[in-house]
């Protein structure tokens, strides 16, 4: 069947009884004008995969099966959505609904080749599917998805920012990170309580090896942790001021203005893989920027 062919969002919902569940962080988008949006910014797709992850009604899922997408996996766990799915399928073999958690899934085995992501994420699990995505065994082609406003300032946040932190050092370290869309509370049906806004990540061809990303997770923990303190005191763990000399940073400074070259050469210092570079060489950025 046709998407443009189906009831609206809306009679489809009305016609199942369908509410959403506020315990699995459901926030309705049934405006087709804004799915549509949201698709053309992720692709274009070049026939390659997508997995959408808690598609609910359906309504990005639309969008993705009007674009250039070859297969569309959808990751469903409410299984009250099931049926509504179901509907989309035109039998071609173009579209596969999983029941299943999302943290759960192992993606390799629902695709073949490169994939993109495109999610209007549950609010709930937002945070942890980013995680996974960006340092788990599967990396996908390319990733948009939709977060709580404050989650995506978050992400493409730059040293000094007020949202900078250890989701930025890691995200920005494994991709390209871009704020590609704002959309206020009333887009949504039921309107959450804060606005929401679109991410788009491509992985970098540089992206940290395994060891060092682990590495990375464990200095930027320790160090934004207790981000009030100095490094030499929030990484003493670590190696305190030593590790920061190795890795050519000021002992007295503090996460927060710390760049994302900086992050690195100290987990390349905590895994014993580190040249020493001059405190003068960057990463710090002095500067502290307040969000207006």
């Amino acid at each position: 069947m046709n998407p443009t062919d189906l009831p609206s969002l809306r009679e489809t919902l009305d016609a199942h009884g369908l509410l959403a569940k506020k315990s699995f962080g459901q926030h309705f988008l049934l405006d087709l004008n804004v799915t549509r949006k949201i698709v053309r910014l992720a692709g274009p797709f070049d026939g390659r995969a997508v997995i959408e992850v808690g598609p609910g009604p359906g309504g990005l899922t639309r969008a993705l099966l009007e674009s250039d997408a070859g297969k569309v996996v959808l990751v469903e766990k409410d299984p009250r959505f099931l049926p509504l799915l179901a509907e989309l399928d035109d039998g071609s073999g173009r579209l596969t609904v999983v029941e299943a958690d999302a943290l759960g899934v192992r993606e390799a085995e629902l695709v073949e080749g490169p994939a993109h992501v495109v999610s209007n994420l549950p609010y709930n699990v937002g945070t942890p599917l980013l995680i996974k995505w960006l340092t788990g065994p599967w990396t996908p082609h390319a990733l948009t998805l939709m977060f709580q406003k404050e989650v995506a300032e978050r992400i493409v946040a730059a040293p000094g920012d007020d949202a900078y932190g250890r989701l930025a050092v890691i995200a920005q370290a494994v991709c390209e990170a871009k704020l590609v869309m704002h959309l206020p509370a009333a887009a949504f049906t039921p309107p959450p309580k804060v606005a929401s806004a679109v991410v788009h990540l491509v992985p970098r061809e540089d992206r940290p090896e395994r060891a060092l990303l682990a590495a990375l997770e464990r200095v930027t923990a320790a160090a934004f942790g207790q981000r009030r303190k100095m490094l030499r005191s929030s990484l003493k763990p670590l190696g305190g001021a030593e590790l920061c000399e190795a890795a050519g940073l000021s002992p007295e400074d503090r996460a927060e203005v710390i760049d994302l070259a900086g992050f690195l050469r100290l987990a390349r210092a905590v895994t014993g893989d580190v040249q020493p570079t001059a405190p003068d060489s960057g990463g710090a950025t002095m500067m502290r920027r307040k969000r207006g």
